[in-house]
């Protein structure tokens, strides 16, 4: 999978955005620290009724705790069963 840079993940003209970030941790986590841009969204959360207000075009990038964190890789497989464009960040959050 390509790893998008940080310029990547910006809002399109008009404010529709083309890519969004999840931080797919549980909220504790997400609460203690997270990407300022990223939403939380656990895993387990990913389903198309969560996803309605995002265009199916909208890329979706997910990331978690780091490479021993699995929730990214769940993510990303959920939403690419959803039809939807996903990308894996590598880096992690900590906090």
């Amino acid at each position: 999978m390509r790893v998008p840079g940080h310029a990547e993940l910006r809002p399109l003209e008009g404010g529709q955005p083309d890519s969004i970030l999840f931080d797919v941790r549980g909220p504790g986590p997400y609460a203690a620290g997270h990407v300022p841009a990223a939403l939380n969204m656990p895993h387990a959360k990913l389903v198309e009724a969560r996803l309605r207000d995002y265009p199916m075009d909208t890329l979706v990038v997910v990331h978690c705790a780091g490479p021993h964190c699995t929730g990214a890789h769940r993510g990303a497989e959920r939403l690419a069963r959803l039809g939807r464009p996903v990308e894996l960040t590598i880096g992690s959050v900590t906090g």
